[in-house]
């Protein structure tokens, strides 16, 4: 320690004029341990300065550095902790208090001590020692000028210090004095003791001077003495004359004190008065109601512009008047209160007459409106609410100010809204959809005779009164039902009713889609213009939580809009969008069951009607929902369009059944299935329709159903059929679809296409290659056995040598076939090929001239051999390649 204590006052306290006294190796209470040096310090210069530095080691390297340094009158307290037990810990109170571990109670203990003697000698200043030994607070004897002579006084004062610390550096003086008297007394190295007796004897001599000159100055000290002593006297008087001057003060005192008294009250009282006048000001202009909005209120016309604006402007006065925010004391006045009771008085009573009045508005509205419904009952066109929404939006910052003060008033005003209007508008719209269901079936007198003379067409063909099918599928029927008589007969009552089913059919369904469109084009703006106008109206565009209804289940008759919680407190739900879709729904809860007795009409009067319905229907849900995909319309549009799809996906279901129930005749050739002419009419009723519709993908899918079916039950009515040939069945059917498909080029069946044109082709080979047979047999058979002796080795030009297979044996097969016979047989089969395929696709000539190239084929082959086994024989046929292709054309040409 006393190393440390050396380089600190050489290395910090030299340089700033300053000595070490006292030294504690410390580190702070609590935390982690990080050791420096409590130093107690005094300045060399006068006054004497005395401080408590911190010191601490570097972390750079093992010099230190001064860190905080506090002077020793600001130190309040010093508590030791503990007085009996040894304890390391204690406390210095500065302006904080700083608490300190020392690393031994004899350090703690030597530098209190050290402490308490500083503040005894330079402060004489009161710093309060708590749990500290009294053994470590023992009095310094007092040394004073009158006890100590003056030369002697440098002497007294440098004891007084070494009692203070037992160690005093040398100053530099002493140093030189030191080595002066070293170097005059160079034995002194050598010789100890005689140097010390030197020092004594000149000590000896310096103290006789001493006393000499002490006793030399006694008259000296003497007047100095006097000379205090009256000092003193002085002193006593002019402490005499500044008690008497407290003394009058004091008096002064008092009064001055009562004036700032007086004052401070002065100066309460005016800060009081100007505060509650700015509490009145407040008070009046926030809650001081005009005249005007209170007559306007009470008395205000409801029913005319300038009345509605003048109401309007109070109840916004109104308002503002009673959500003031008022300050804290303000509900506890008497005149506040009353004003309150006042305000909502009147909020209540406008409230009531507001709501009387627009119910009033809404049930002369809806009679005026009902007026006009008779004009277009026998028209497609709804009636026009706008002028009904025009006069009501005068009215909608009223509602919003009955929104946000009385709520139950609000809400009842929009339950008795929805329960009128929900009413009007289901007699406007079934209404309207009568006259749209009536110009559908055409139940006037005119269109009545048409109906029923098509109804009869149909039930007189069909034997039956059941439903329209709405297609010519019905009347396709009647090749597989019928001969060829039945078809005559048909064929002659589409003569009487002067246009054939077909025709029926297409103008039928294009008046349904031009009045399905226009039911939708009129429902459309009618349901856009009803929520624009709710939403601004009540005041439900914001689309933010809305307190005071619970939005319930809504079911088809409307059900409830909202349940209150309690008689006055609403609870917090749904958005205010929500709330909008749902009187849209109460509202308009007629128009969904319409939709889809219109639909249900539509696929019972025609089942082909559903694919201008779905197209239709989707082209207004794909608007709707562009324009808001959660609103009333988008929603209502979406769910009937689900019943279009199912009655779509139904038609196709019914066109794939009615494939699978078809009965072929035994007595008749079959020709084009009916299913097939469907599907084509089907192909191009939908390619017209679809034609840049959004829900192109649902026929695509109907297609390849479609075809699919066509195709198996096309091959399950082949294999059943006992009159045609299996392989004209199927050329004649496969090529009408491969004809179709081509026709229309419809994308997704391209694969399907090409299958039937491949299915046409090898039926068509197989049944020239059936029909065609052996037409020249025993020459056939002739040569089969050429070829048999060939298979078995015989070389071909040694076949002739062979007894049954020589040249006599040839000649006596070719005469059996000259041309005459030859011409028979191609005719007779012709006749038969005609008898074969059906006149509706027209394949006699493709047939025949396939049927001409094989049998060509089968000469040129019977020519080979006769070339190859019988090589100069001269052995020809009696007719040529020639002769055939006259003999195909003109039988051609004959039938």
């Amino acid at each position: 320690m006393t190393a440390i204590k050396h380089a600190l006052q050489r290395d910090i306290f030299t340089p700033n004029d300053e000595r070490l006294l006292s030294i504690v190796n410390v580190c702070k209470a609590g935390k982690k341990k990080k050791n420096c040096f409590l130093c107690a310090t005094v300045t060399t210069e006068r006054p004497v300065q005395v401080k408590v530095v911190k010191v601490k080691k570097s972390d750079k390297g093992d010099f230190y550095k001064r860190q905080i340094a506090w002077a020793l009158r600001d130190l309040a307290v010093v508590d030791a902790k503990d007085a009996i037990k040894e304890n390391p810990e204690f406390d210095l109170h500065f302006e904080k208090i700083y608490k300190w571990v020392a690393s031994s109670t004899a350090e703690k203990n030597a530098f209190i001590s050290c402490i308490w003697k500083l503040n005894q000698r330079y402060l004489r200043k009161k710093i309060d020692f708590v749990n500290v030994s009294s053994q470590l607070l023992e009095e310094l004897p007092k040394v004073t000028e009158e006890s100590v002579p003056s030369g002697e006084n440098q002497s007294v004062t440098g004891g007084d210090e070494e009692a203070v610390d037992e160690y005093q550096e040398l100053n530099a003086r002493e140093e030189q004095d030191i080595e002066i008297m070293m170097e005059g007394c160079e034995y002194a190295i050598s010789n100890a003791e005689a140097f010390a007796e030197r020092l004594s004897r000149e000590l000896q001599v310096l103290d006789g001077a001493n006393i000499q000159s002490i006793m030399a100055s006694e008259k000296q000290v003497n007047i100095l003495m006097k000379l205090l002593d009256e000092a003193l006297k002085e002193v006593d008087q002019i402490e005499l004359k500044l008690s008497s001057y407290e003394e009058m003060l004091q008096s002064v005192k008092e009064q001055m004190d009562q004036i700032s008294e007086s004052n401070h009250l002065i100066h309460l009282s005016n800060t009081n008065n100007v505060k509650l006048l700015s509490e009145i000001e407040f008070l009046v202009n926030h809650m001081d109601l005009a005249k005007g909005h209170i007559k306007a209120l009470q008395e205000g016309d409801l029913s005319s512009s300038r009345g509605i604006e003048a109401c309007t402007n109070a109840a916004d006065a109104l308002l503002q008047c009673m959500n003031v925010a008022l300050r804290p004391g303000h509900d506890m006045l008497l005149a506040v209160e009353q004003q309150q009771q006042r305000f909502s008085d009147l909020r209540e009573n406008f409230a009531r007459r507001l709501a009387s009045h627009l119910n009033n508005v809404f049930v002369q509205q809806g009679h005026d409106q009902s007026s006009t419904l008779a004009q277009h009952s026998v028209e497609l066109t709804l009636p026009n609410h706008h002028p009904f929404h025009r006069d009501l939006l005068r009215y909608a910052k009223l509602m919003e100010w009955l929104k946000s003060t009385d709520y139950r008033k609000y809400e009842g005003l929009t339950k008795n809204y929805m329960d009128y209007l929900s009413r009007l508008y289901e007699r406007e719209i079934k209404d309207f959809f009568e006259v749209a269901k009536i110009k559908m079936t055409g139940t006037t007198k005119e269109s009545k005779k048409f109906g029923q003379r098509r109804l009869s067409l149909v039930v007189g063909l069909h034997g039956s009164s059941g439903k329209l099918t709405g297609s010519t599928s019905s009347l396709n029927k009647l090749s597989v039902q019928s001969s060829g008589n039945r078809r005559s007969q048909s064929s002659s009552l589409l003569d009487m009713g002067n246009m054939s089913a077909s025709d029926l059919d297409v103008a039928d369904r294009t008046k349904f889609d031009k009045i399905f469109e226009q039911v939708l084009s009129e429902l459309e703006p009618l349901c856009l213009a009803e929520q624009d106008f709710i939403s601004k109206f009540f005041k439900l565009q914001q689309h933010q939580s809305m307190p005071g209804t619970v939005t319930e289940g809504e079911d088809t008759d409307g059900g409830t809009l909202s349940r209150q919680h309690n008689a006055g407190t609403p609870l917090p739900v749904s958005s205010e969008k929500d709330m909008i879709r749902q009187m849209m729904i109460k509202i308009f809860r007629c128009i969904e069951p319409e939709l889809n007795n219109l639909i249900a009409l539509g696929d019972k009067i025609d089942s082909f009607n559903s694919l201008y319905m779905l197209v239709k229907m989707s082209h207004h849900v794909w608007t709707a929902q562009n324009v808001d995909p959660a609103s009333f319309l988008s929603t209502t549009l979406g769910n009937v369009l689900v019943t279009v799809k199912r009655n779509f996906d139904k038609c196709i279901s019914n066109q794939i059944r009615q494939m699978e129930e078809v009965k072929i005749s035994k007595k008749s050739k079959v020709g084009i299935l009916p299913f097939v002419a469907e599907f084509e009419e089907f192909a191009g009723l939908a390619e017209s329709i679809f034609k840049n519709a959004e829900r192109r993908g649902d026929l695509d899918k109907a297609y390849t159903k479609l075809i699919r079916g066509v195709f198996v039950n096309v091959e399950k009515v082949a294999n059943e059929s006992q009159k045609t040939p299996r392989d004209v069945v199927m050329m004649e059917n496969f090529h009408h679809i491969f004809a179709t498909l081509s026709r229309l080029k419809i994308s997704c069946l391209e694969a399907e296409k090409k299958e039937a044109k491949q299915k046409y082709t090898d039926h068509l080979q197989s049944y020239v290659i059936y029909s065609l047979g052996q037409p020249l047999e025993k020459l056939n058979h002739f040569f089969e056995g050429v070829e048999a002796r060939v298979a078995q080795g015989i070389r071909e030009e040694e076949v002739s040598y062979q007894l049954a297979f020589n040249k006599q044996e040839l000649r006596k097969v070719i005469k059996e076939y000259p041309g005459k016979e030859v011409k028979k047989g191609l005719d007779n089969l012709y006749k038969k090929v005609d008898k074969h395929l059906c006149e509706e696709e027209n394949l006699l000539q493709v047939v025949w001239h396939s049927m001409q190239d094989e049998f060509i084929r089968q000469y040129k082959h019977f020519e080979g051999l006769i070339a190859r086994c019988y090589p100069g024989s001269g052995v020809t046929m009696e007719f040529t390649i020639q002769d055939i292709l006259d003999y195909c054309s003109s039988i051609a040409q004959s039938h």
